[in-house]
């Protein structure tokens, strides 16, 4: 089994571990598969995942962890690192707390390790489910929000609190008034869209900053093969005898962020843990570096509108 190092996240109570690299479960009609996915990466070594309300796995997720408690696979809850999302129809304060107990609920579990709100916006539409009319879009109530996330934590229903897809200006809004910081701030990164200044702001602030999308994967519906495809990337991995996804993995790593990949092929769920033990040269940092940039990941894909209408102005403020 591949051993998967960790980093510690500054958490009210105490540092706490969380592993590098994550296994995500964010999956468009195959949610029957993430189970028995789940069960062949807590094989592999993968010892966190990462779910949400919204992406409807945080069941199978559960089950999962329980076969493998079960079979011995794992030999306490402890051995796990849980992480979920607070979905954007519930972020006003009255809904966080059984928001989060829901999620518990479709887990399992107890608590989770990690709890994050998905999107710094509130969605007044009830259903769980994308597109969503741009009417029903609105701004959130970001104190009164946090303040419920904090008494999540408080309560032990979650161990550490954080946010997802939140710039350094929604931050700088939270840090205002926080009695706890968030520890993880989870965005899309990658050598096509690196977050320099971003991960500069939260390591200076002592936030955490967790990759999704590191491989700007086809298999999602926002998806493309950008990351796998780019030419500079290409050759690095010829280079080194390493596959691209490999490159773009230890980049990260060696950018000082935790990552969530996403693979239920079990070769490359190994592939994808096999950047310990190697490091680029400071060549291929400098190439990767001069690669053009581009986002992939934008509300375009949650909201209906038409481009560069007001989704564009609602993402340029997160």
């Amino acid at each position: 089994m591949i051993g998967i190092p960790s980093t510690t996240l500054n958490s009210s109570d105490g540092p706490r571990p969380i592993p590098i690299i994550g296994m995500g479960t964010a999956v468009s009609g195959r949610s029957d598969e993430v189970k028995e996915a789940v069960v062949e990466a807590i094989k592999v070594g993968y010892r966190h995942f990462d779910t949400a309300a919204f992406y409807g796995t945080e069941k199978p997720v559960g089950e999962a962890i329980a076969e493998a408690l079960r079979t011995g696979l794992l030999k306490s809850r402890a051995e796990v690192f849980v992480t979920t999302k607070l979905w954007c129809n519930s972020t006003e304060r009255h809904l966080v707390l059984p928001a989060l107990n829901k999620s518990l609920r479709n887990l399992g579990l107890e608590y989770v390790d990690l709890y994050l709100i998905h999107w710094p916006l509130k969605v007044n539409y009830p259903h769980i489910k994308i597109p969503v009319p741009k009417e029903y879009v609105t701004a959130i109530d970001i104190k009164a929000v946090w303040e419920a996330m904090e008494e999540c934590q408080a309560l032990g229903l979650t161990k550490s609190i954080g946010v997802s897809n939140f710039s350094c200006q929604k931050i700088e809004e939270i840090l205002s008034f926080a009695k706890i910081s968030p520890a993880v701030n989870q965005v899309e990164m990658n050598p096509l869209w690196q977050q320099k200044q971003l991960n500069e702001y939260c390591r200076a602030n002592h936030i955490h900053l967790t990759a999704y999308s590191p491989l700007a994967s086809a298999g999602n519906s926002w998806g493309n093969n950008s990351v796998i495809e780019c030419d500079v990337l290409k050759d690095i991995a010829i280079s080194r005898g390493k596959t691209t996804a490999q490159i773009s993995l230890r980049w990260l790593y060696e950018q000082g962020v935790s990552i969530i990949v996403k693979s239920f092929n079990k070769e490359r769920m190994k592939q994808n843990l096999d950047i310990f033990d190697w490091a680029l040269t400071q060549e291929d940092l400098n190439k990767i570096s001069r690669i053009p940039q581009r986002k992939l990941v934008y509300l375009l894909g949650f909201v209906v509108t038409q481009p560069n209408d007001v989704t564009v102005e609602i993402d340029s403020k997160l």
